[in-house]
């Protein structure tokens, strides 16, 4: 009986890393969909700082300047499930993170020489994968629908009959390109 019970040591030996953070903005959207200002992802495949490593690359490669790293987060937390899921994503995946930032020096570099070592990866397998995650994790969900001020689908009657034109960090097409508006 005692084999099934599950310690909080044994459940920390079985993980991989924690990445853990703190929502810089305490009311910006994001914060608003947070029940807390601390979030923590527990990792399978990945430790700490490795975490950190896919987490400042997706920044490289999404940025937005004020949007918070718990969103990016999703992205390494999408990479560690496919990495634990299958050994060659995560030899993949850590063999980039290896190339990238060898004994913490990419980390310690100054954002322009970070983005440099990014650029330099493009188009290579690592790059690829990451990218590729990032796309679909970091802009498919809450977190980043509050910070874009996407509303989601509201009913049948979407964005036409609502006022589809309250986006502000778009600029308003002129009337040509809009077409006509459909009646219901």
């Amino acid at each position: 009986m005692s084999e099934l019970q599950l310690t909080r040591r044994r459940f920390l030996r079985g993980t991989g890393g924690m990445l853990a953070g703190t929502l810089l903005f305490a009311t910006g959207p994001v914060a608003l969909l947070s029940p807390s200002r601390s979030w923590a992802l527990p990792m399978q495949a990945f430790d700490e700082t490795q975490g950190k490593v896919l987490l400042t690359f997706t920044r490289h490669l999404y940025p937005h300047k004020d949007m918070e790293d718990a969103v990016y987060a999703l992205v390494v937390k999408d990479l560690d499930a496919a990495a634990a899921k299958d050994p060659a994503v995560r030899k993949l995946l850590l063999e980039g993170v290896n190339q990238l930032d060898r004994d913490g020096a990419w980390r310690k570099a100054s954002p322009q020489a970070q983005a440099a070592k990014v650029k330099a990866l493009a188009g290579t397998p690592f790059f690829e994968k990451v990218r590729s995650t990032a796309v679909v994790s970091l802009y498919s969900n809450d977190m980043a629908y509050a910070y874009f001020g996407y509303g989601g689908a509201e009913g049948d009657a979407g964005y036409i009959f609502r006022g589809f034109n309250d986006l502000t960090w778009l600029p308003d097409p002129p009337p040509a390109a809009s077409g006509p508006v459909p009646t219901v």
